[in-house]
């Protein structure tokens, strides 16, 4: 246990390293950018001022021919390693005779992307110390796209030409950024010139100017116009370029008509490959193969289409337009995927199956290297064949021209016998004579060929010696061949060192392969394949030691040596696959084996059937026998009592070749209908055709459609991961029309997600992965409040836990839950910043930290999501490692939340109560002044009190109706206050609806008869009760009220007296009016007196009302204050909302007036996506 925590501390060590060091990187990379930028602003600056050396000083250089060359010669191969070293070497010599050499070389230096910065550095060099060099060197980079007439000095290979042209525009324009080229101009010709049309007509040179200008587009956005992508830097690097405006509009239209063009004809390749494909499918149904002409024809084509597609992709991906969509026809088929024709009922599918698997598995074993191209044929043997035959043939007609003069000579000496006789004998001496030198010549023509004979055996022992060693070397290789690239090498290779001996050594190293690298067969056969071309006896020398060896093992019918036995068997089975072992020695060794069907026999017979059993029964030739023999192997199997392995072999080999039949599979009929929306959703959606989709959708029958709409809106895992939020997106412009839908896609969201916890299917995961992403984005669209989303959360986390099925529905190593998390918190999380929602996820977060401990170590790929999640929600937040921290720390915050919910009440009721007794003392002091006002400000004193007066109980019920409905806004609203614009409080504060009840007029009497039955009881009760000491401002009693004449008027609880606030005059100028309450009989009465404005009643209660007025002032104030500063801080941080916005929020309140609900609230403002057409729609942060 403590050895695996070691180890997975160290892990995460490592890990964190590695994240540091490509941090680092990632730093370094952009300071070394930024470097690269400031050094092109320095060159430019001096190139455009350059301050050129006079004649006098580079007088004092070297100028000699011989030490100028040397140099000048440098300059054709400029690269970064050799920079520095010939910068200095430049400074120390004079060219001012020499520069159009120079600039020749420069010319023609072979530049690499790496060498485009030195070269431009020895540029700027060059041109800041002569004052022809740049006007030379602009002309001389021109004419590599400008060759004139002649062409002479053009490469003469395509290849070479165009990648010329490539590293010649890239150093024009780095040129030009470093003001070397001060005209743009120069750039208007070469692009006329590659967008030209009569280019199309050549195909290598639409290819050529496709990547030219691709590459021209990327490195110079500045020209057409388009955003540079970049650092700031380098936005204000391109400023200072002076491109105008016809210039960028002339390249843009330029691009943008070629780029039309080259689609046209991308359209018209793509109808004639495809016309090709049907006639191809046509002939491959008639005749069963394809002609290698046609196949050929067709191979090129393909090829022509392809590069011409990933050129126009390239252009349009570089200027910001979408590539050409072509039509694809499903019922062409392609020449490279063998027979894909449907079967026909009456005949046997397994004659029309294609014999490989796939392309690569046919081009493995058919397309061989033809070694002729690639090796001398000297070196194959075919030379020396053809010279010895030279030489036979030659011999014969020597022969033959030998006897044909001797028989003329003996006929000539039997018909001239008689004038023989009559000549001397100095004429047999002359004979004679010549007889011994023609003698004498042929034995010095023989010895000298003797000679050579000699030297040529001594250079061939020395050959063999040297070759010897090659060959040893190339078998020490031969096990490290484990790529068809690297055989084929090799096989080239061996064909340099071919000779008998090297043959019969390679077939014997082919031979002795270790019996445990199976693994190398294939490779090994495809050798042996390639050789059989041109060396015919190296298949058959290995064929005849497998065939050998493999009845020595069969025959042995010992139980050892079962992987030499196998390895042998598989060895023939890819040669057989190869064609180079005949079909005739596969089937012996299998019946051999199926006459003897026990112990290896069997193991023997399976791996012989998986390695070429398919390839047998697949091609027409052999099918039959192969069928034959599958039959025997399951009669075999059913006759004799094999144990489960052998069985299990058996069963596994016979249907590798002969797969069981499967009833075609019936595709799903839907209505056209149908199909439109499934086309709209999951082929035409994405952010730029998203108003068109909403729009299709809204023109839809939406009784008939609705249902389906919902459920293929479920369907979010069969389109793009990326595209989620197009869905929401959709919902949410749909609901704004239809009410009830937004509300069922949510319900289904959610039942989903709860199905998925239910049954817990491996197979559902990814469906289940983009049920949390679309909830997020629902949320971000405001379909659903946080609770919601919070509660989902909890639900993933306690769904199962404490039941008998907790194993099943959350195993303690499946970690898919906590995946599910961080994608909904990743979706919507960071929206929870303040407000109750901050609350709620600090609070969650604990909870899921408890989670994730409960589970025990991670894989590596969950804890990164992990350390992310934290890092961009709360990247303060503490990270527990036990669960009694963290059951501390939800303890800790539990507590802090009950405390904070009781001290808030009893806060704002122990100011009231302050604020009641200090204006009870202020009345009592200032009661006996005031008189001596006028009427109006009595009238004023009277309806401040009654405005101010508030009974103790009535506060509290009010104060606790605030807290309520602040809860309830909070709860509702505080998802939502992020995205409302300011001033909108009013209409988004009314969120919840009720219906209007109609009131029984029965229960309405019955209702006031029992309140007024339960009245008279409480009077009744408090009439023996004690009274007890009397407080100020006590509202007046309502009978007394309604009988009075003023209004204003308010009594004390014991009916004593009642204050005017303001004071009057009606009783005098220092006295104040009030009203006291009297009791005449059972009637109440309320009597007018003045009393002084100096008492302390009218002083305690003028000095309380003015308490709660600073009191309300200073509240009005803060909240006022508050709102200012919250305007501005979403001002600051987001954009204003456009016009659509602001027309959807009219919207969405018509709508909430007619009785829809919260599901309306994706109009509420929001923030942009992108475009115009995602304002108004979701959330802002």
């Amino acid at each position: 246990m403590e050895n695996s925590q070691s180890e997975n501390l160290a892990d995460t060590k490592k890990d964190d390293e590695a994240r540091q060091s490509k941090q680092e990187d990632e730093e370094a990379r952009i300071e070394e950018y930024k470097r690269l930028i400031d050094q092109k602003t320095a060159l430019r600056r001096s190139n455009q001022h350059p301050e050129r050396p006079d004649v006098n000083y580079l007088r004092t250089l070297d100028s000699s021919i011989k030490r100028n060359t040397t140099v000048i010669k440098k300059l054709k191969t400029i690269n970064d390693e050799q920079k520095d070293g010939l910068i200095d070497e430049l400074k120390s010599v004079n060219l001012s005779k020499f520069v159009s050499e120079a600039v020749s070389y420069i010319c023609e230096a072979k530049l690499r992307s790496a060498d485009i910065h030195a070269a431009v550095q020895v540029c700027s060099l060059l041109h800041q110390r002569y004052k022809d060099f740049s006007p030379c060197l602009i002309q001389g980079l021109l004419k590599v796209f400008f060759p004139g007439k002649s062409g002479d000095d053009l490469d003469p290979d395509k290849n070479s030409r165009a990648m010329k042209k490539r590293s010649t525009m890239k150093l024009l324009i780095e040129l030009y950024f470093v003001g070397i080229v001060e005209d743009a101009s120069i750039f208007v010709n070469i692009i006329k010139d590659l967008t030209s049309l009569e280019h199309l007509k050549d195909r290598e040179a639409t290819q050529t100017n496709l990547s030219l200008l691709s590459s021209f587009v990327r490195q110079g956005r500045l020209f057409i116009g388009l955003q540079t992508h970049g650092h700031e830097s380098n936005d204000e690097f391109f400023k200072d370029l002076n491109v105008t405006a016809d210039q960028k509009k002339f390249f843009k239209k330029v691009l943008n008509s070629y780029y039309d063009a080259v689609s046209e004809l991308l359209q018209s390749e793509n109808a004639s490959l495809r016309l090709m494909e049907a006639e191809n499918a046509k002939v491959l149904s008639a005749k069963g193969e394809l002609s290698d002409e046609n196949t050929a024809s067709y191979e090129k084509l393909r090829k022509s289409f392809d590069q011409l597609l990933r050129g126009v992709s390239s252009l349009a991906e570089a200027i910001d337009l979408q590539p050409p969509v072509l039509p694809d026809d499903g019922n062409t088929t392609r020449v490279t995927t063998g027979t894909d024709v449907t079967p026909t009922p009456g005949k046997e599918p397994s004659i029309l199956e294609p014999i490989w698997d796939d392309d690569d598995t046919k081009t493995f074993y058919e397309s061989l290297p033809d070694l002729r191209a690639f090796v001398p044929a000297v070196l194959l043997g075919e030379a020396e064949q053809k010279v010895n035959e030279q030489h036979a043939k030659g011999r014969e007609q020597s022969s033959e021209s030998i006897v044909e003069q001797e028989t003329e000579v003996h006929d000539i000496a039997q018909t001239s016998s008689t004038e023989d006789q009559l000549e001397g004998k100095a004429d047999d001496v002359a004979k004679d004579s010549e007889d011994k030198e023609k003698d004498k010549g042929k034995d010095a023509e023989k010895s000298k060929e003797k000679d050579l004979d000699r030297k040529t055996e001594k250079d061939r022992e020395k050959v063999r010696a040297l070759d010897g060693g090659n060959l040893d070397n190339l078998l020490q290789r031969l096990p490290g061949c484990v790529s068809r690239d690297l055989i084929d090498q090799l096989t080239v290779e061996f064909c340099y060192l071919n000779s008998k001996a090297s043959r019969k050594k390679l077939a014997r190293a082919l031979f002795s392969v270790p019996r445990t690298s199976l693994e190398l067969l294939p490779y090994y056969s495809r050798l042996v394949a390639t050789l059989s071309s041109c060396m015919k006896d190296v298949p058959s020398m290995l064929l005849a030691m497998l065939e050998e060896e493999f009845n020595f093992l069969i025959n042995k019918k010992d139980q050892i040596n079962i992987e030499t036995k196998i390895k042998n068997i598989r060895f023939i089975g890819e040669l057989c696959k190869f064609k180079i072992a005949p079909a005739a020695l596969v089937f012996s060794c299998l019946k051999a084996c199926l006459d003897d069907f026990s112990h290896h026999n069997i193991d023997v017979a399976c791996n012989l059937l998986e390695t070429c059993g398919r390839f047998l029964y697949r091609s027409p030739e052999t099918t039959i026998r192969m069928a034959n023999m599958l039959e025997i192997l399951m009669r075999l199997k059913n006759v004799k009592n094999l144990d489960p392995r052998h069985s299990t072999l058996v069963e596994n080999a016979y249907y590798l070749c002969k797969p069981p039949e499967r009833s075609a599979r019936v595709s799903k009929v839907r209505p056209p209908l149908y199909q439109y929306i499934r086309k709209l959703l999951f082929s035409d959606l994405d952010k730029s055709s998203v108003e068109h989709v909403l729009r299709q959708l809204r023109k839809l029958p939406w009784v008939e459609c609705q249902q389906y709409l919902v459920k293929c809106f479920l369907k979010v895992h069969k389109g793009k991961y990326s595209q989620v939020h197009l869905i929401a997106l959709l919902t949410a412009g749909l609901s704004r029309y239809h009410d009830d839908f937004a509300v069922a896609v949510v319900d289904e969201v959610l039942e989903e997600i709860r199905v998925g916890l239910e049954l817990n299917d491996y197979a559902m995961q990814q469906r289940r992965l983009a049920h949390m992403r679309f909830l997020g984005e629902l949320y971000s669209y405001k379909h659903i409040d946080s609770s919601v989303v919070f509660e989902t959360l909890y639900l993933i986390i306690v769904f199962g836990h404490g039941t008998n099925e907790q194993d099943v529905l959350d195993p303690p190593e499946d970690c898919f839950r906590i995946r599910l998390i961080i994608t909904l918190l990743q979706t919507c999380g960071h929206y929870f910043t303040r407000g109750s929602s901050k609350r709620k996820l600090d609070k969650f977060l604990l909870h899921f930290q408890r989670y994730i401990i409960m589970k025990g170590p991670l894989p590596l790929d969950i804890e990164f999501d992990i350390q992310d999640l934290f890092a961009d929600l709360r990247p303060n937040m503490t990270r527990y490692s036990s669960i009694d921290e963290l059951n501390s720390a939800l303890a800790e915050l539990e507590e802090h939340e009950r405390a904070a919910s009781v001290e808030k009440p009893e806060s704002e009721r122990h100011s009231d109560n302050e604020s009641q007794k200090k204006q009870s003392r202020d009345a009592a002091s200032n009661g006996a002044q005031g008189n001596g006002k006028d009427h109006r400000e009595g009238a004023d004193s009277e309806s401040y009190s009654d405005g101010g007066s508030v009974d103790g109980r009535e506060d509290e019920e009010d104060l606790l109706s605030e807290e309520k409905s602040n809860d309830a806004s909070e709860n509702e609203g505080d998802d939502e206050d992020d995205g409302m614009p300011v001033g909108s409080d009013e209409d988004e504060a009314v969120e919840v609806r009720q219906k209007v009840v109609q009131i029984d007029l029965k229960e309405q009497e019955d209702f006031d008869r029992e309140l007024k039955a339960l009245l008279h009881e409480s009077l009744e009760s408090r009439k023996s009760e004690v009274r007890s000491r009397s407080t100020l401002n006590m509202k007046v009693p309502m009978n007394v009220l309604e009988s009075s004449k003023d209004p204003r008027a308010t009594e004390s609880e014991s009916g004593e007296e009642t204050v005017d606030e303001e004071g009057g005059n009606a009783g005098g100028g220092s006295k104040v009016r009030v009203k006291v309450l009297m009791k005449k009989g059972h009637k109440q009465q309320t009597r007018q007196m003045f009393i002084p404005s100096d008492s302390a009643l009218v002083q305690s209660t003028k000095q309380q009302e003015a308490a709660e007025l600073e009191e309300k002032q200073n509240i009005k104030r803060r909240i006022l204050e508050y709102n200012e500063r919250e305007e501005e801080e979403m001002n600051g941080g987001s954009s204003q909302m456009g016009n659509w916005g602001q027309g959807g929020s009219n919207t969405g309140s018509s709508i909430r007036s007619s009785g829809r609900g919260n599901w309306d609230g994706w109009i509420r403002g929001g923030a942009r996506r992108a475009g115009g057409f995602y304002q108004g729609y979701g959330r802002r942060r």
